[in-house]
């Protein structure tokens, strides 16, 4: 049988788990995709507290991710588009981060 924690012991244990900024993960680099500005942010490694933005090729626009596509008001990219990428669209119907 199974005894109740009292509420001081519960209070204790939230209080000393650690809270963290965010609940995502971090890729091998330190780093994870930045949702509400697109590219990539970084906590840990050599580029940690940088930010990197969707990267321009070419003078045309890439999008690494749907997130940055989203970020830039571009999604749905269109093929033929300005940034659409086969990357981005992944049942293949000409039509990117629907």
């Amino acid at each position: 049988m199974m005894r109740a924690l009292s509420p001081l012991v519960a209070v204790l244990v939230i209080w000393a788990t650690p809270i963290e900024a965010h609940p995502g993960g971090l890729a091998a680099d330190g780093c994870h995709r930045d949702r509400k500005n697109g590219g990539r942010h970084c906590h840990r490694g050599p580029n940690a507290g940088k930010s990197q933005k969707p990267v321009q090729r070419k003078g045309d626009v890439y999008y690494p991710n749907c997130a940055a596509a989203r970020a830039a008001g571009a999604a749905p990219v269109r093929r033929g588009d300005p940034g659409y990428a086969r990357h981005l669209d992944r049942d293949n119907d000409g039509i990117g981060c629907e």
